[in-house]
C-alpha cells in the first residue's frame, strides 16, 4: 500500500484544515460564548446519584423492569374496559336498573389477576424500602403502591347510573 494512501486512511499525518462547515460552527460557538459568564472558567462537576454496579447494568439490558411492564399492561387493560363500559353506559344510562345489573355482571378477571400480581410483587421488584413506623413499604408518590381490584363499585364510581343525559 502506498504511504500517502495509508496516511489518508489512518490519519497518520498533520491535522487537516477545518472545512467551511466546521469553521461556521466554530464561529457560531464563539458568538454564543461572547458575554457568557462561564467563558474561560471550568464547569462545576455535577455529581450524579446513580451507581455503575454490574448488577444494575445487567438488569438494564433486560429492558424495562417487570413491574413497569405490568403497570403499563394494567393501564392498557383498564383503558380498554373504560372505553367498552362507556359505550354500554351510553346505551343504558336511561335505565339505572339495567346499568347496575350490567355493571354487576362485568368481568375483570384478566386485569384483576395483573393487579393481584402487582400488589404481591411490586415492593420486591421496585426494591421499596420499609417504613419502620408503619411496618409497611413506603408510599410511592405519596400514595400506597397497592392497586384496588376492579369490581362493580369501580364501574359505578366512574359511570353513575343516575347521571343525566349529556
Amino acid at each position: 500500500m502506498d504511504r500517502r494512501e495509508r496516511e489518508r486512511i489512518l490519519g497518520e499525518h498533520a491535522p487537516r484544515e477545518a472545512t467551511l462547515r466546521e469553521r461556521r460552527v466554530a464561529d457560531k460557538l464563539e458568538e454564543d460564548l461572547d458575554g457568557s459568564p462561564v467563558k474561560g472558567k471550568p464547569l462545576e462537576l455535577r455529581m450524579r446519584n446513580f451507581s455503575l454496579a454490574a448488577d444494575r447494568y445487567a438488569l438494564s439490558l433486560a429492558g424495562p423492569p417487570a413491574h413497569s411492564r405490568r403497570l403499563r399492561e394494567i393501564e392498557t387493560e383498564i383503558a380498554a374496559h373504560e372505553e367498552a363500559l362507556r359505550l354500554v353506559w351510553e346505551e343504558l344510562r336511561h335505565d339505572p336498573a339495567a346499568w347496575r345489573r350490567r355493571a354487576a355482571s362485568w368481568r375483570f378477571d384478566a386485569v384483576n389477576e395483573l393487579i393481584a400480581r402487582h400488589n404481591l410483587f411490586y415492593p420486591v421488584e421496585a426494591r421499596l424500602p420499609m417504613d419502620p413506623r408503619t411496618r409497611d413499604f413506603v408510599l410511592v408518590g405519596g400514595k400506597p403502591y397497592r392497586i384496588r381490584p376492579l369490581d362493580a363499585d369501580w364501574i359505578l364510581e366512574r359511570f353513575p347510573p343516575h347521571r343525566a343525559a349529556a
